[in-house]
């Protein structure tokens, strides 16, 4: 809003995710269920609040086709804008989309949703905005129900009325009224829906000047009748900081930003408070370079501090926006027509902080560090044959320490990071005690990772590519304007992540002489109970819950045992086919396997699992890799 952002309501009394148990509230930073797990926000913002006061994109695409591809890309909440007038002005309430739209003449879009959502059509605005949250419900999407401004339409500037007590279009009365009222409706309409009625919400309180500071509640902080329920929240633009990050040095912006939001509302966190980062995005196209440098600031601010977040936005193209019919949104997630993804690269970047590195509940009982390529999204895992290092999904990365001599060791293991030349690959090294394994957070930004190689040179952890690391000479440490930093920032993160992911692959290893099997690297043990069954049945291999618990309390040490294996050349993966015998060698150096492959008799063509098989002797475990998607 122009000055003033008011209140949101989580309104979590919907439909939620199997991971969050009623209610939901807050305990220290973080937002938690009845169990007293984290609960993460990783949300879209979802437009409804412009002159139509129609959830966009209802003309281009299904309303529960948009609900599932949300939640079949990982976001687990929508932040659903809406104008105050909704819930307080009956003539605007109660007209029907059908004469929305044809007040502001929008013909084609009508005879879209007419084709996409015939039941919508004449609906009247207030049941069509139900009907989107109903649909967000039953596909396990959270809502919040952002209050974004009084007056439909475009938000904001600092004369448009809509910003602060007193103005022309925000009446404290009609504002506090209108709250009351959609609470109200989507308690009762959320309990209805879950068969368990709760009206607890969490609130969601917002800040001064477009919502970027906070920094008034240093000295009269907010004094509430309730506990356990509020939540902060800020907006982070490029645009928030002019041409900055064109203009000036990419690192000596990102300390100067960066500096600037904790003193405005990072202090929020370390008093005690959730923050909800509930907007930021930038232009999806990827030619803006303010909006680039900037994104790879926020990235490593967002994991680092494993923030709340809401992505603005998911709209690909408007019905009306300042006077234009069917605007484009480069900042959407969502192309044009809605029918598909705009950057599927940059959709990918940002999984990467939709899962939570820390907080109560998750599974890893010991914290570690992450090493993490604000750019890509990504980490540094090593690779299975050599010491080198390459990017990879933060998942499977390994569990590293920053010592406090200032080496990267790996946890459990006698590995550290180390570079010996320039432009060569960064490696695992056992000797972690000389100059080059000793790496400093250096820049401005301190979002470089320097070592000293044994010629005296300074060197730089560097990305390649195609993901390859190597030290390179540091570059854009201060000044330049020009130089583009982003594929030396690394950023340190603490992590108490698994590295087990429910969207990974994982190994299931087999010993062809005992006929056991140890599943590692587990998505979840509902998952591994239906491969343990599933190899059971139709291998006749034997493993019980003491096994699978083994794995569980020495994952660690079984995945080095693994990679060892792995690095003597003696890992195949098999697979048989329904028609016959082939042979498969994916992992090993050796152009063909020595071993061979057959059927085994017990196995049941009529499995819903793949029929994996091996017939061999061999020292050591074979590895089969299963992706998830084979489960049905």
């Amino acid at each position: 809003m122009g000055t003033f952002s008011t209140i949101s309501i989580l309104c979590f009394s919907l439909l939620i995710p199997s991971i969050a148990s009623l209610p939901l509230s807050t305990s220290s930073r973080w937002i938690v269920d009845q169990k007293g797990q984290r609960v993460k926000l990783a949300c879209l913002s979802w437009v409804s609040h412009l002159e139509a006061v129609v959830a966009e994109g209802l003309s281009k695409q299904p309303v529960d086709d948009i609900s599932r591809r949300i939640a079949d890309m990982g976001f687990n909440c929508v932040r659903l804008t809406w104008p105050l007038y909704l819930a307080t002005n009956q003539s605007l309430s109660n007209l029907t989309v059908r004469q929305s739209f044809m007040s502001l003449g929008l013909i084609a879009p009508i005879a879209g949703l007419q084709s996409n959502n015939p039941s919508l059509v004449d609906l009247t605005l207030i049941k069509a905005f139900q009907a989107v949250v109903t649909s967000l419900g039953r596909n396990n999407v959270m809502v919040i129900l952002d209050n974004h401004l009084t007056k439909p339409g475009w938000c904001c500037n600092n004369y448009d009325g809509n910003g602060f007590f007193g103005d022309q279009y925000f009446n404290p009365n009609e504002w506090i009224k209108g709250l009351t009222h959609m609470a109200r409706i989507y308690m009762q309409q959320g309990a209805e829906a879950v068969h368990s009625a709760n009206p607890d919400v969490l609130v969601i309180l917002s800040g001064l000047s477009f919502d970027l500071d906070l920094s008034f509640l240093r000295k009269q902080p907010a004094r509430l009748s309730f506990r356990n329920k509020a939540v902060y929240e800020v907006h982070w633009y490029g645009f928030s900081d002019g041409t900055a990050w064109v203009d000036n040095n990419a690192n000596q912006v990102c300390r100067r930003v960066v500096d600037t939001f904790m003193s405005r509302v990072g202090f929020l966190i370390d008093q005690g408070h959730p923050l909800f980062m509930s907007e930021f995005g930038g232009d999806q196209r990827g030619g803006n370079v303010n909006d680039n440098r900037y994104l790879n600031c926020l990235m490593s601010v967002a994991a680092d501090l494993d923030l709340d977040w809401a992505l603005w936005t998911l709209v690909g193209s408007y019905y009306f926006r300042d006077g234009v019919i069917g605007m484009e949104e480069f900042y959407g997630l969502m192309n044009r027509d809605w029918s598909n993804v705009r950057n599927s690269t940059f959709l990918q970047r940002i999984s990467s902080i939709q899962n939570p590195f820390q907080g109560p509940g998750l599974p890893e009982s010991e914290p570690h560090n992450i090493i993490y390529h604000p750019a890509t999204g990504l980490c540094v895992i090593r690779t299975p044959m050599d010491p080198t290092l390459q990017l990879g999904p933060c998942t499977e990365s390994e569990s590293w320490t920053y010592t406090a001599q200032k080496a990267l060791t790996i946890k459990e293991a006698n590995f550290c990071l180390s570079a010996d030349q320039l432009e060569q690959p960064a490696k695992l090294d056992t000797s972690c005690s000389d100059h080059n394994t000793i790496w400093e957070t250096t820049s401005d930004s301190k979002l470089h990772l320097s070592t000293k190689l044994s010629d005296g040179k300074t060197a730089c952890l560097d990305a390649k590519s195609n993901g390859t690391i190597v030290v390179s000479s540091c570059k854009c440490l201060s000044k330049n304007s020009k130089c583009d930093p982003a594929s030396q920032w690394f950023k340190i993160i603490k992590s108490y992540q698994t590295s087990a992911s429910p969207n990974r692959t994982f190994l299931i290893l087999i010993n062809s002489i005992s006929r056991t099997f140890l599943i590692c690297c587990w998505p979840n043990q509902a998952v591994v109970a239906r491969l343990r069954d599933s190899l059971v049945g139709a291998l006749g291999l034997w493993c019980g819950s003491k096994c699978l618990e083994t794995v569980r309390r020495k994952r660690r040490q079984l995945e080095r045992w693994w990679r060892g294996a792995v690095q003597l050349g003696r890992t195949f993966t098999t697979r048989a086919r329904e028609d016959g015998e082939r042979e498969e060698n994916t992992t090993s150096p050796y152009k063909t396997s020595p071993y061979k492959t057959s059927r085994p008799e017990q196995a049941s063509s009529s499995s819903s699992f793949p029929s994996f098989y091996l017939q061999i002797a061999a020292r050591f475990p074979l590895s089969i890799k299963v992706s998830q998607r084979y489960i049905t």
